[in-house]
């Protein structure tokens, strides 16, 4: 045998030893057993973070992203896996058809729950898609009450709807504001005419007299035409079924057309951006609206907490609902903890029996899927600022 032969031999019998070696010492890592999997967990969420109430739609999202940072660093297991949430968000513009494709987008991804959208407009439809897939929905800001109406099993909302909205700014122009004479005017949104039918009910039940009824688009930004032909009929308090980025433009012409009424609106007009928006168009204790939502005593410190923490994170103060959203994501979160299974068919049932103490109070549900005693926070503005003037029950 070549001496090259036998050190070669001698070589690969050094090899195949420290190979045996190895694995014996790697033999007590491997009876640990294999790594335990996480349990990715998808949360939607759906809102307009683009046109004209972008800033609305970002204050949403931005509340479940919040949400969604504090549960992954909870540690927070289910089915005995560590989870790990992800947040797919999804901009619908505010508009039915966009909402819609959005939703189809997460109905696709499988999500486990969908939080949104914003609108009426845009949650209604969007709401027939996620009960033929059986994905539980928690809207955080949509007011109409068809959304709830419609036999579906898996829809919620954590706010006050219109009924309640629009019928207690109704009553609080006559009683309150003193006002006899009131125009109503709508952007033909489900949101918009929904919330203005219901102030015209309430207007009517109080004793007051609603002299016109006009409406416009969510687009539109010249409203000469239909001012004045309220101005002729010298009303004292016009309100207006929409959003603030109508809203402001129109309290500029009112302004300019010299029409003096008190001017009042629903959530959606209730917004930290309605002094920019309006300008010089908006007098101290002339803009009168109602938040679905508020909370009092001893709740204040946890709002005034999260506004804080909010602003920290984000460097800018929460518009109106996004302390809405990051309740709604964390009501989503129990139920899967309370039936230790992010399945919604598995977790609707604990959903439907939530108990749960937000920073916007307590969340429960009726049968329908509303809210159980929603509140709403009535404010004016002064100074350019919101000022509450009640939360009602």
């Amino acid at each position: 045998m070549h001496m090259q032969y036998k050190l070669a031999i001698v070589a690969a019998a050094a090899i195949a030893l420290a190979a045996c070696g190895k694995k014996e010492e790697a033999a007590p890592a491997a009876a640990q057993g294999p790594a335990v999997e996480t349990l990715v967990v998808k949360i939607g969420h759906v809102g307009p973070t683009s046109g004209p109430i972008a800033h609305l739609g970002k204050d949403n999202e931005n509340g479940a992203r919040m949400a969604i940072d504090e549960l992954n660093a909870a540690g927070i297991q289910l089915e005995g896996k560590p989870v790990k949430f992800e947040l797919l968000a999804e901009d619908d513009a505010a508009d039915p058809k966009q909402g819609t494709a959005a939703a189809q987008k997460l109905v696709d991804a499988k999500v486990n729950g969908v939080i949104g959208h914003l609108n009426s407009g845009t949650t209604i439809p969007a709401s027939q898609l996620y009960n033929a897939a059986g994905i539980p929905q928690i809207s955080p800001s949509a007011t109409n009450p068809k959304y709830t109406r419609q036999g579906f099993n898996n829809v919620f909302r954590v706010v006050a709807d219109d009924t309640h909205l629009g019928g207690t700014l109704g009553k609080y122009a006559i009683e309150k504001l003193g006002a006899k004479k009131v125009a109503v005017i709508d952007d033909r949104t489900a949101y918009g005419q929904g919330v203005a039918d219901e102030f015209e009910k309430g207007v009517k039940a109080a004793g007051g007299e609603v002299v016109e009824r006009e409406f416009t688009n969510d687009k539109a930004t010249d409203f000469n035409a239909i001012l004045t032909k309220i101005k002729a009929k010298k009303p004292d308090v016009v309100f207006f079924g929409g959003m603030d980025a109508v809203a402001g433009p129109m309290l500029k012409q009112m302004k300019q057309l010299g029409i003096n009424a008190k001017f009042m609106g629903g959530d959606g007009i209730c917004t930290s951006e309605l002094p920019k928006l309006a300008g010089d168009g908006m007098a101290d204790e002339q803009v009168y609206c109602a938040e679905a939502g508020g909370v009092e005593g001893e709740q204040k410190a946890g709002m005034e907490k999260f506004r804080a923490d909010y602003k920290a994170k984000f460097g800018m103060d929460v518009q109106v609902y996004a302390p809405y959203v990051y309740d709604a994501v964390h009501v989503m979160v129990k139920a899967m903890q309370n039936a230790n299974s992010a399945d919604p068919a598995k977790y609707l049932p604990a959903l439907k029996a939530i108990s749960y103490k937000g920073v916007t109070g307590q969340i429960e549900f009726d049968e329908k899927g509303d809210i159980k005693n929603g509140a709403l926070t009535l404010y004016t503005y002064k100074g350019g600022q919101r000022s509450e003037i009640a939360v009602i029950r």
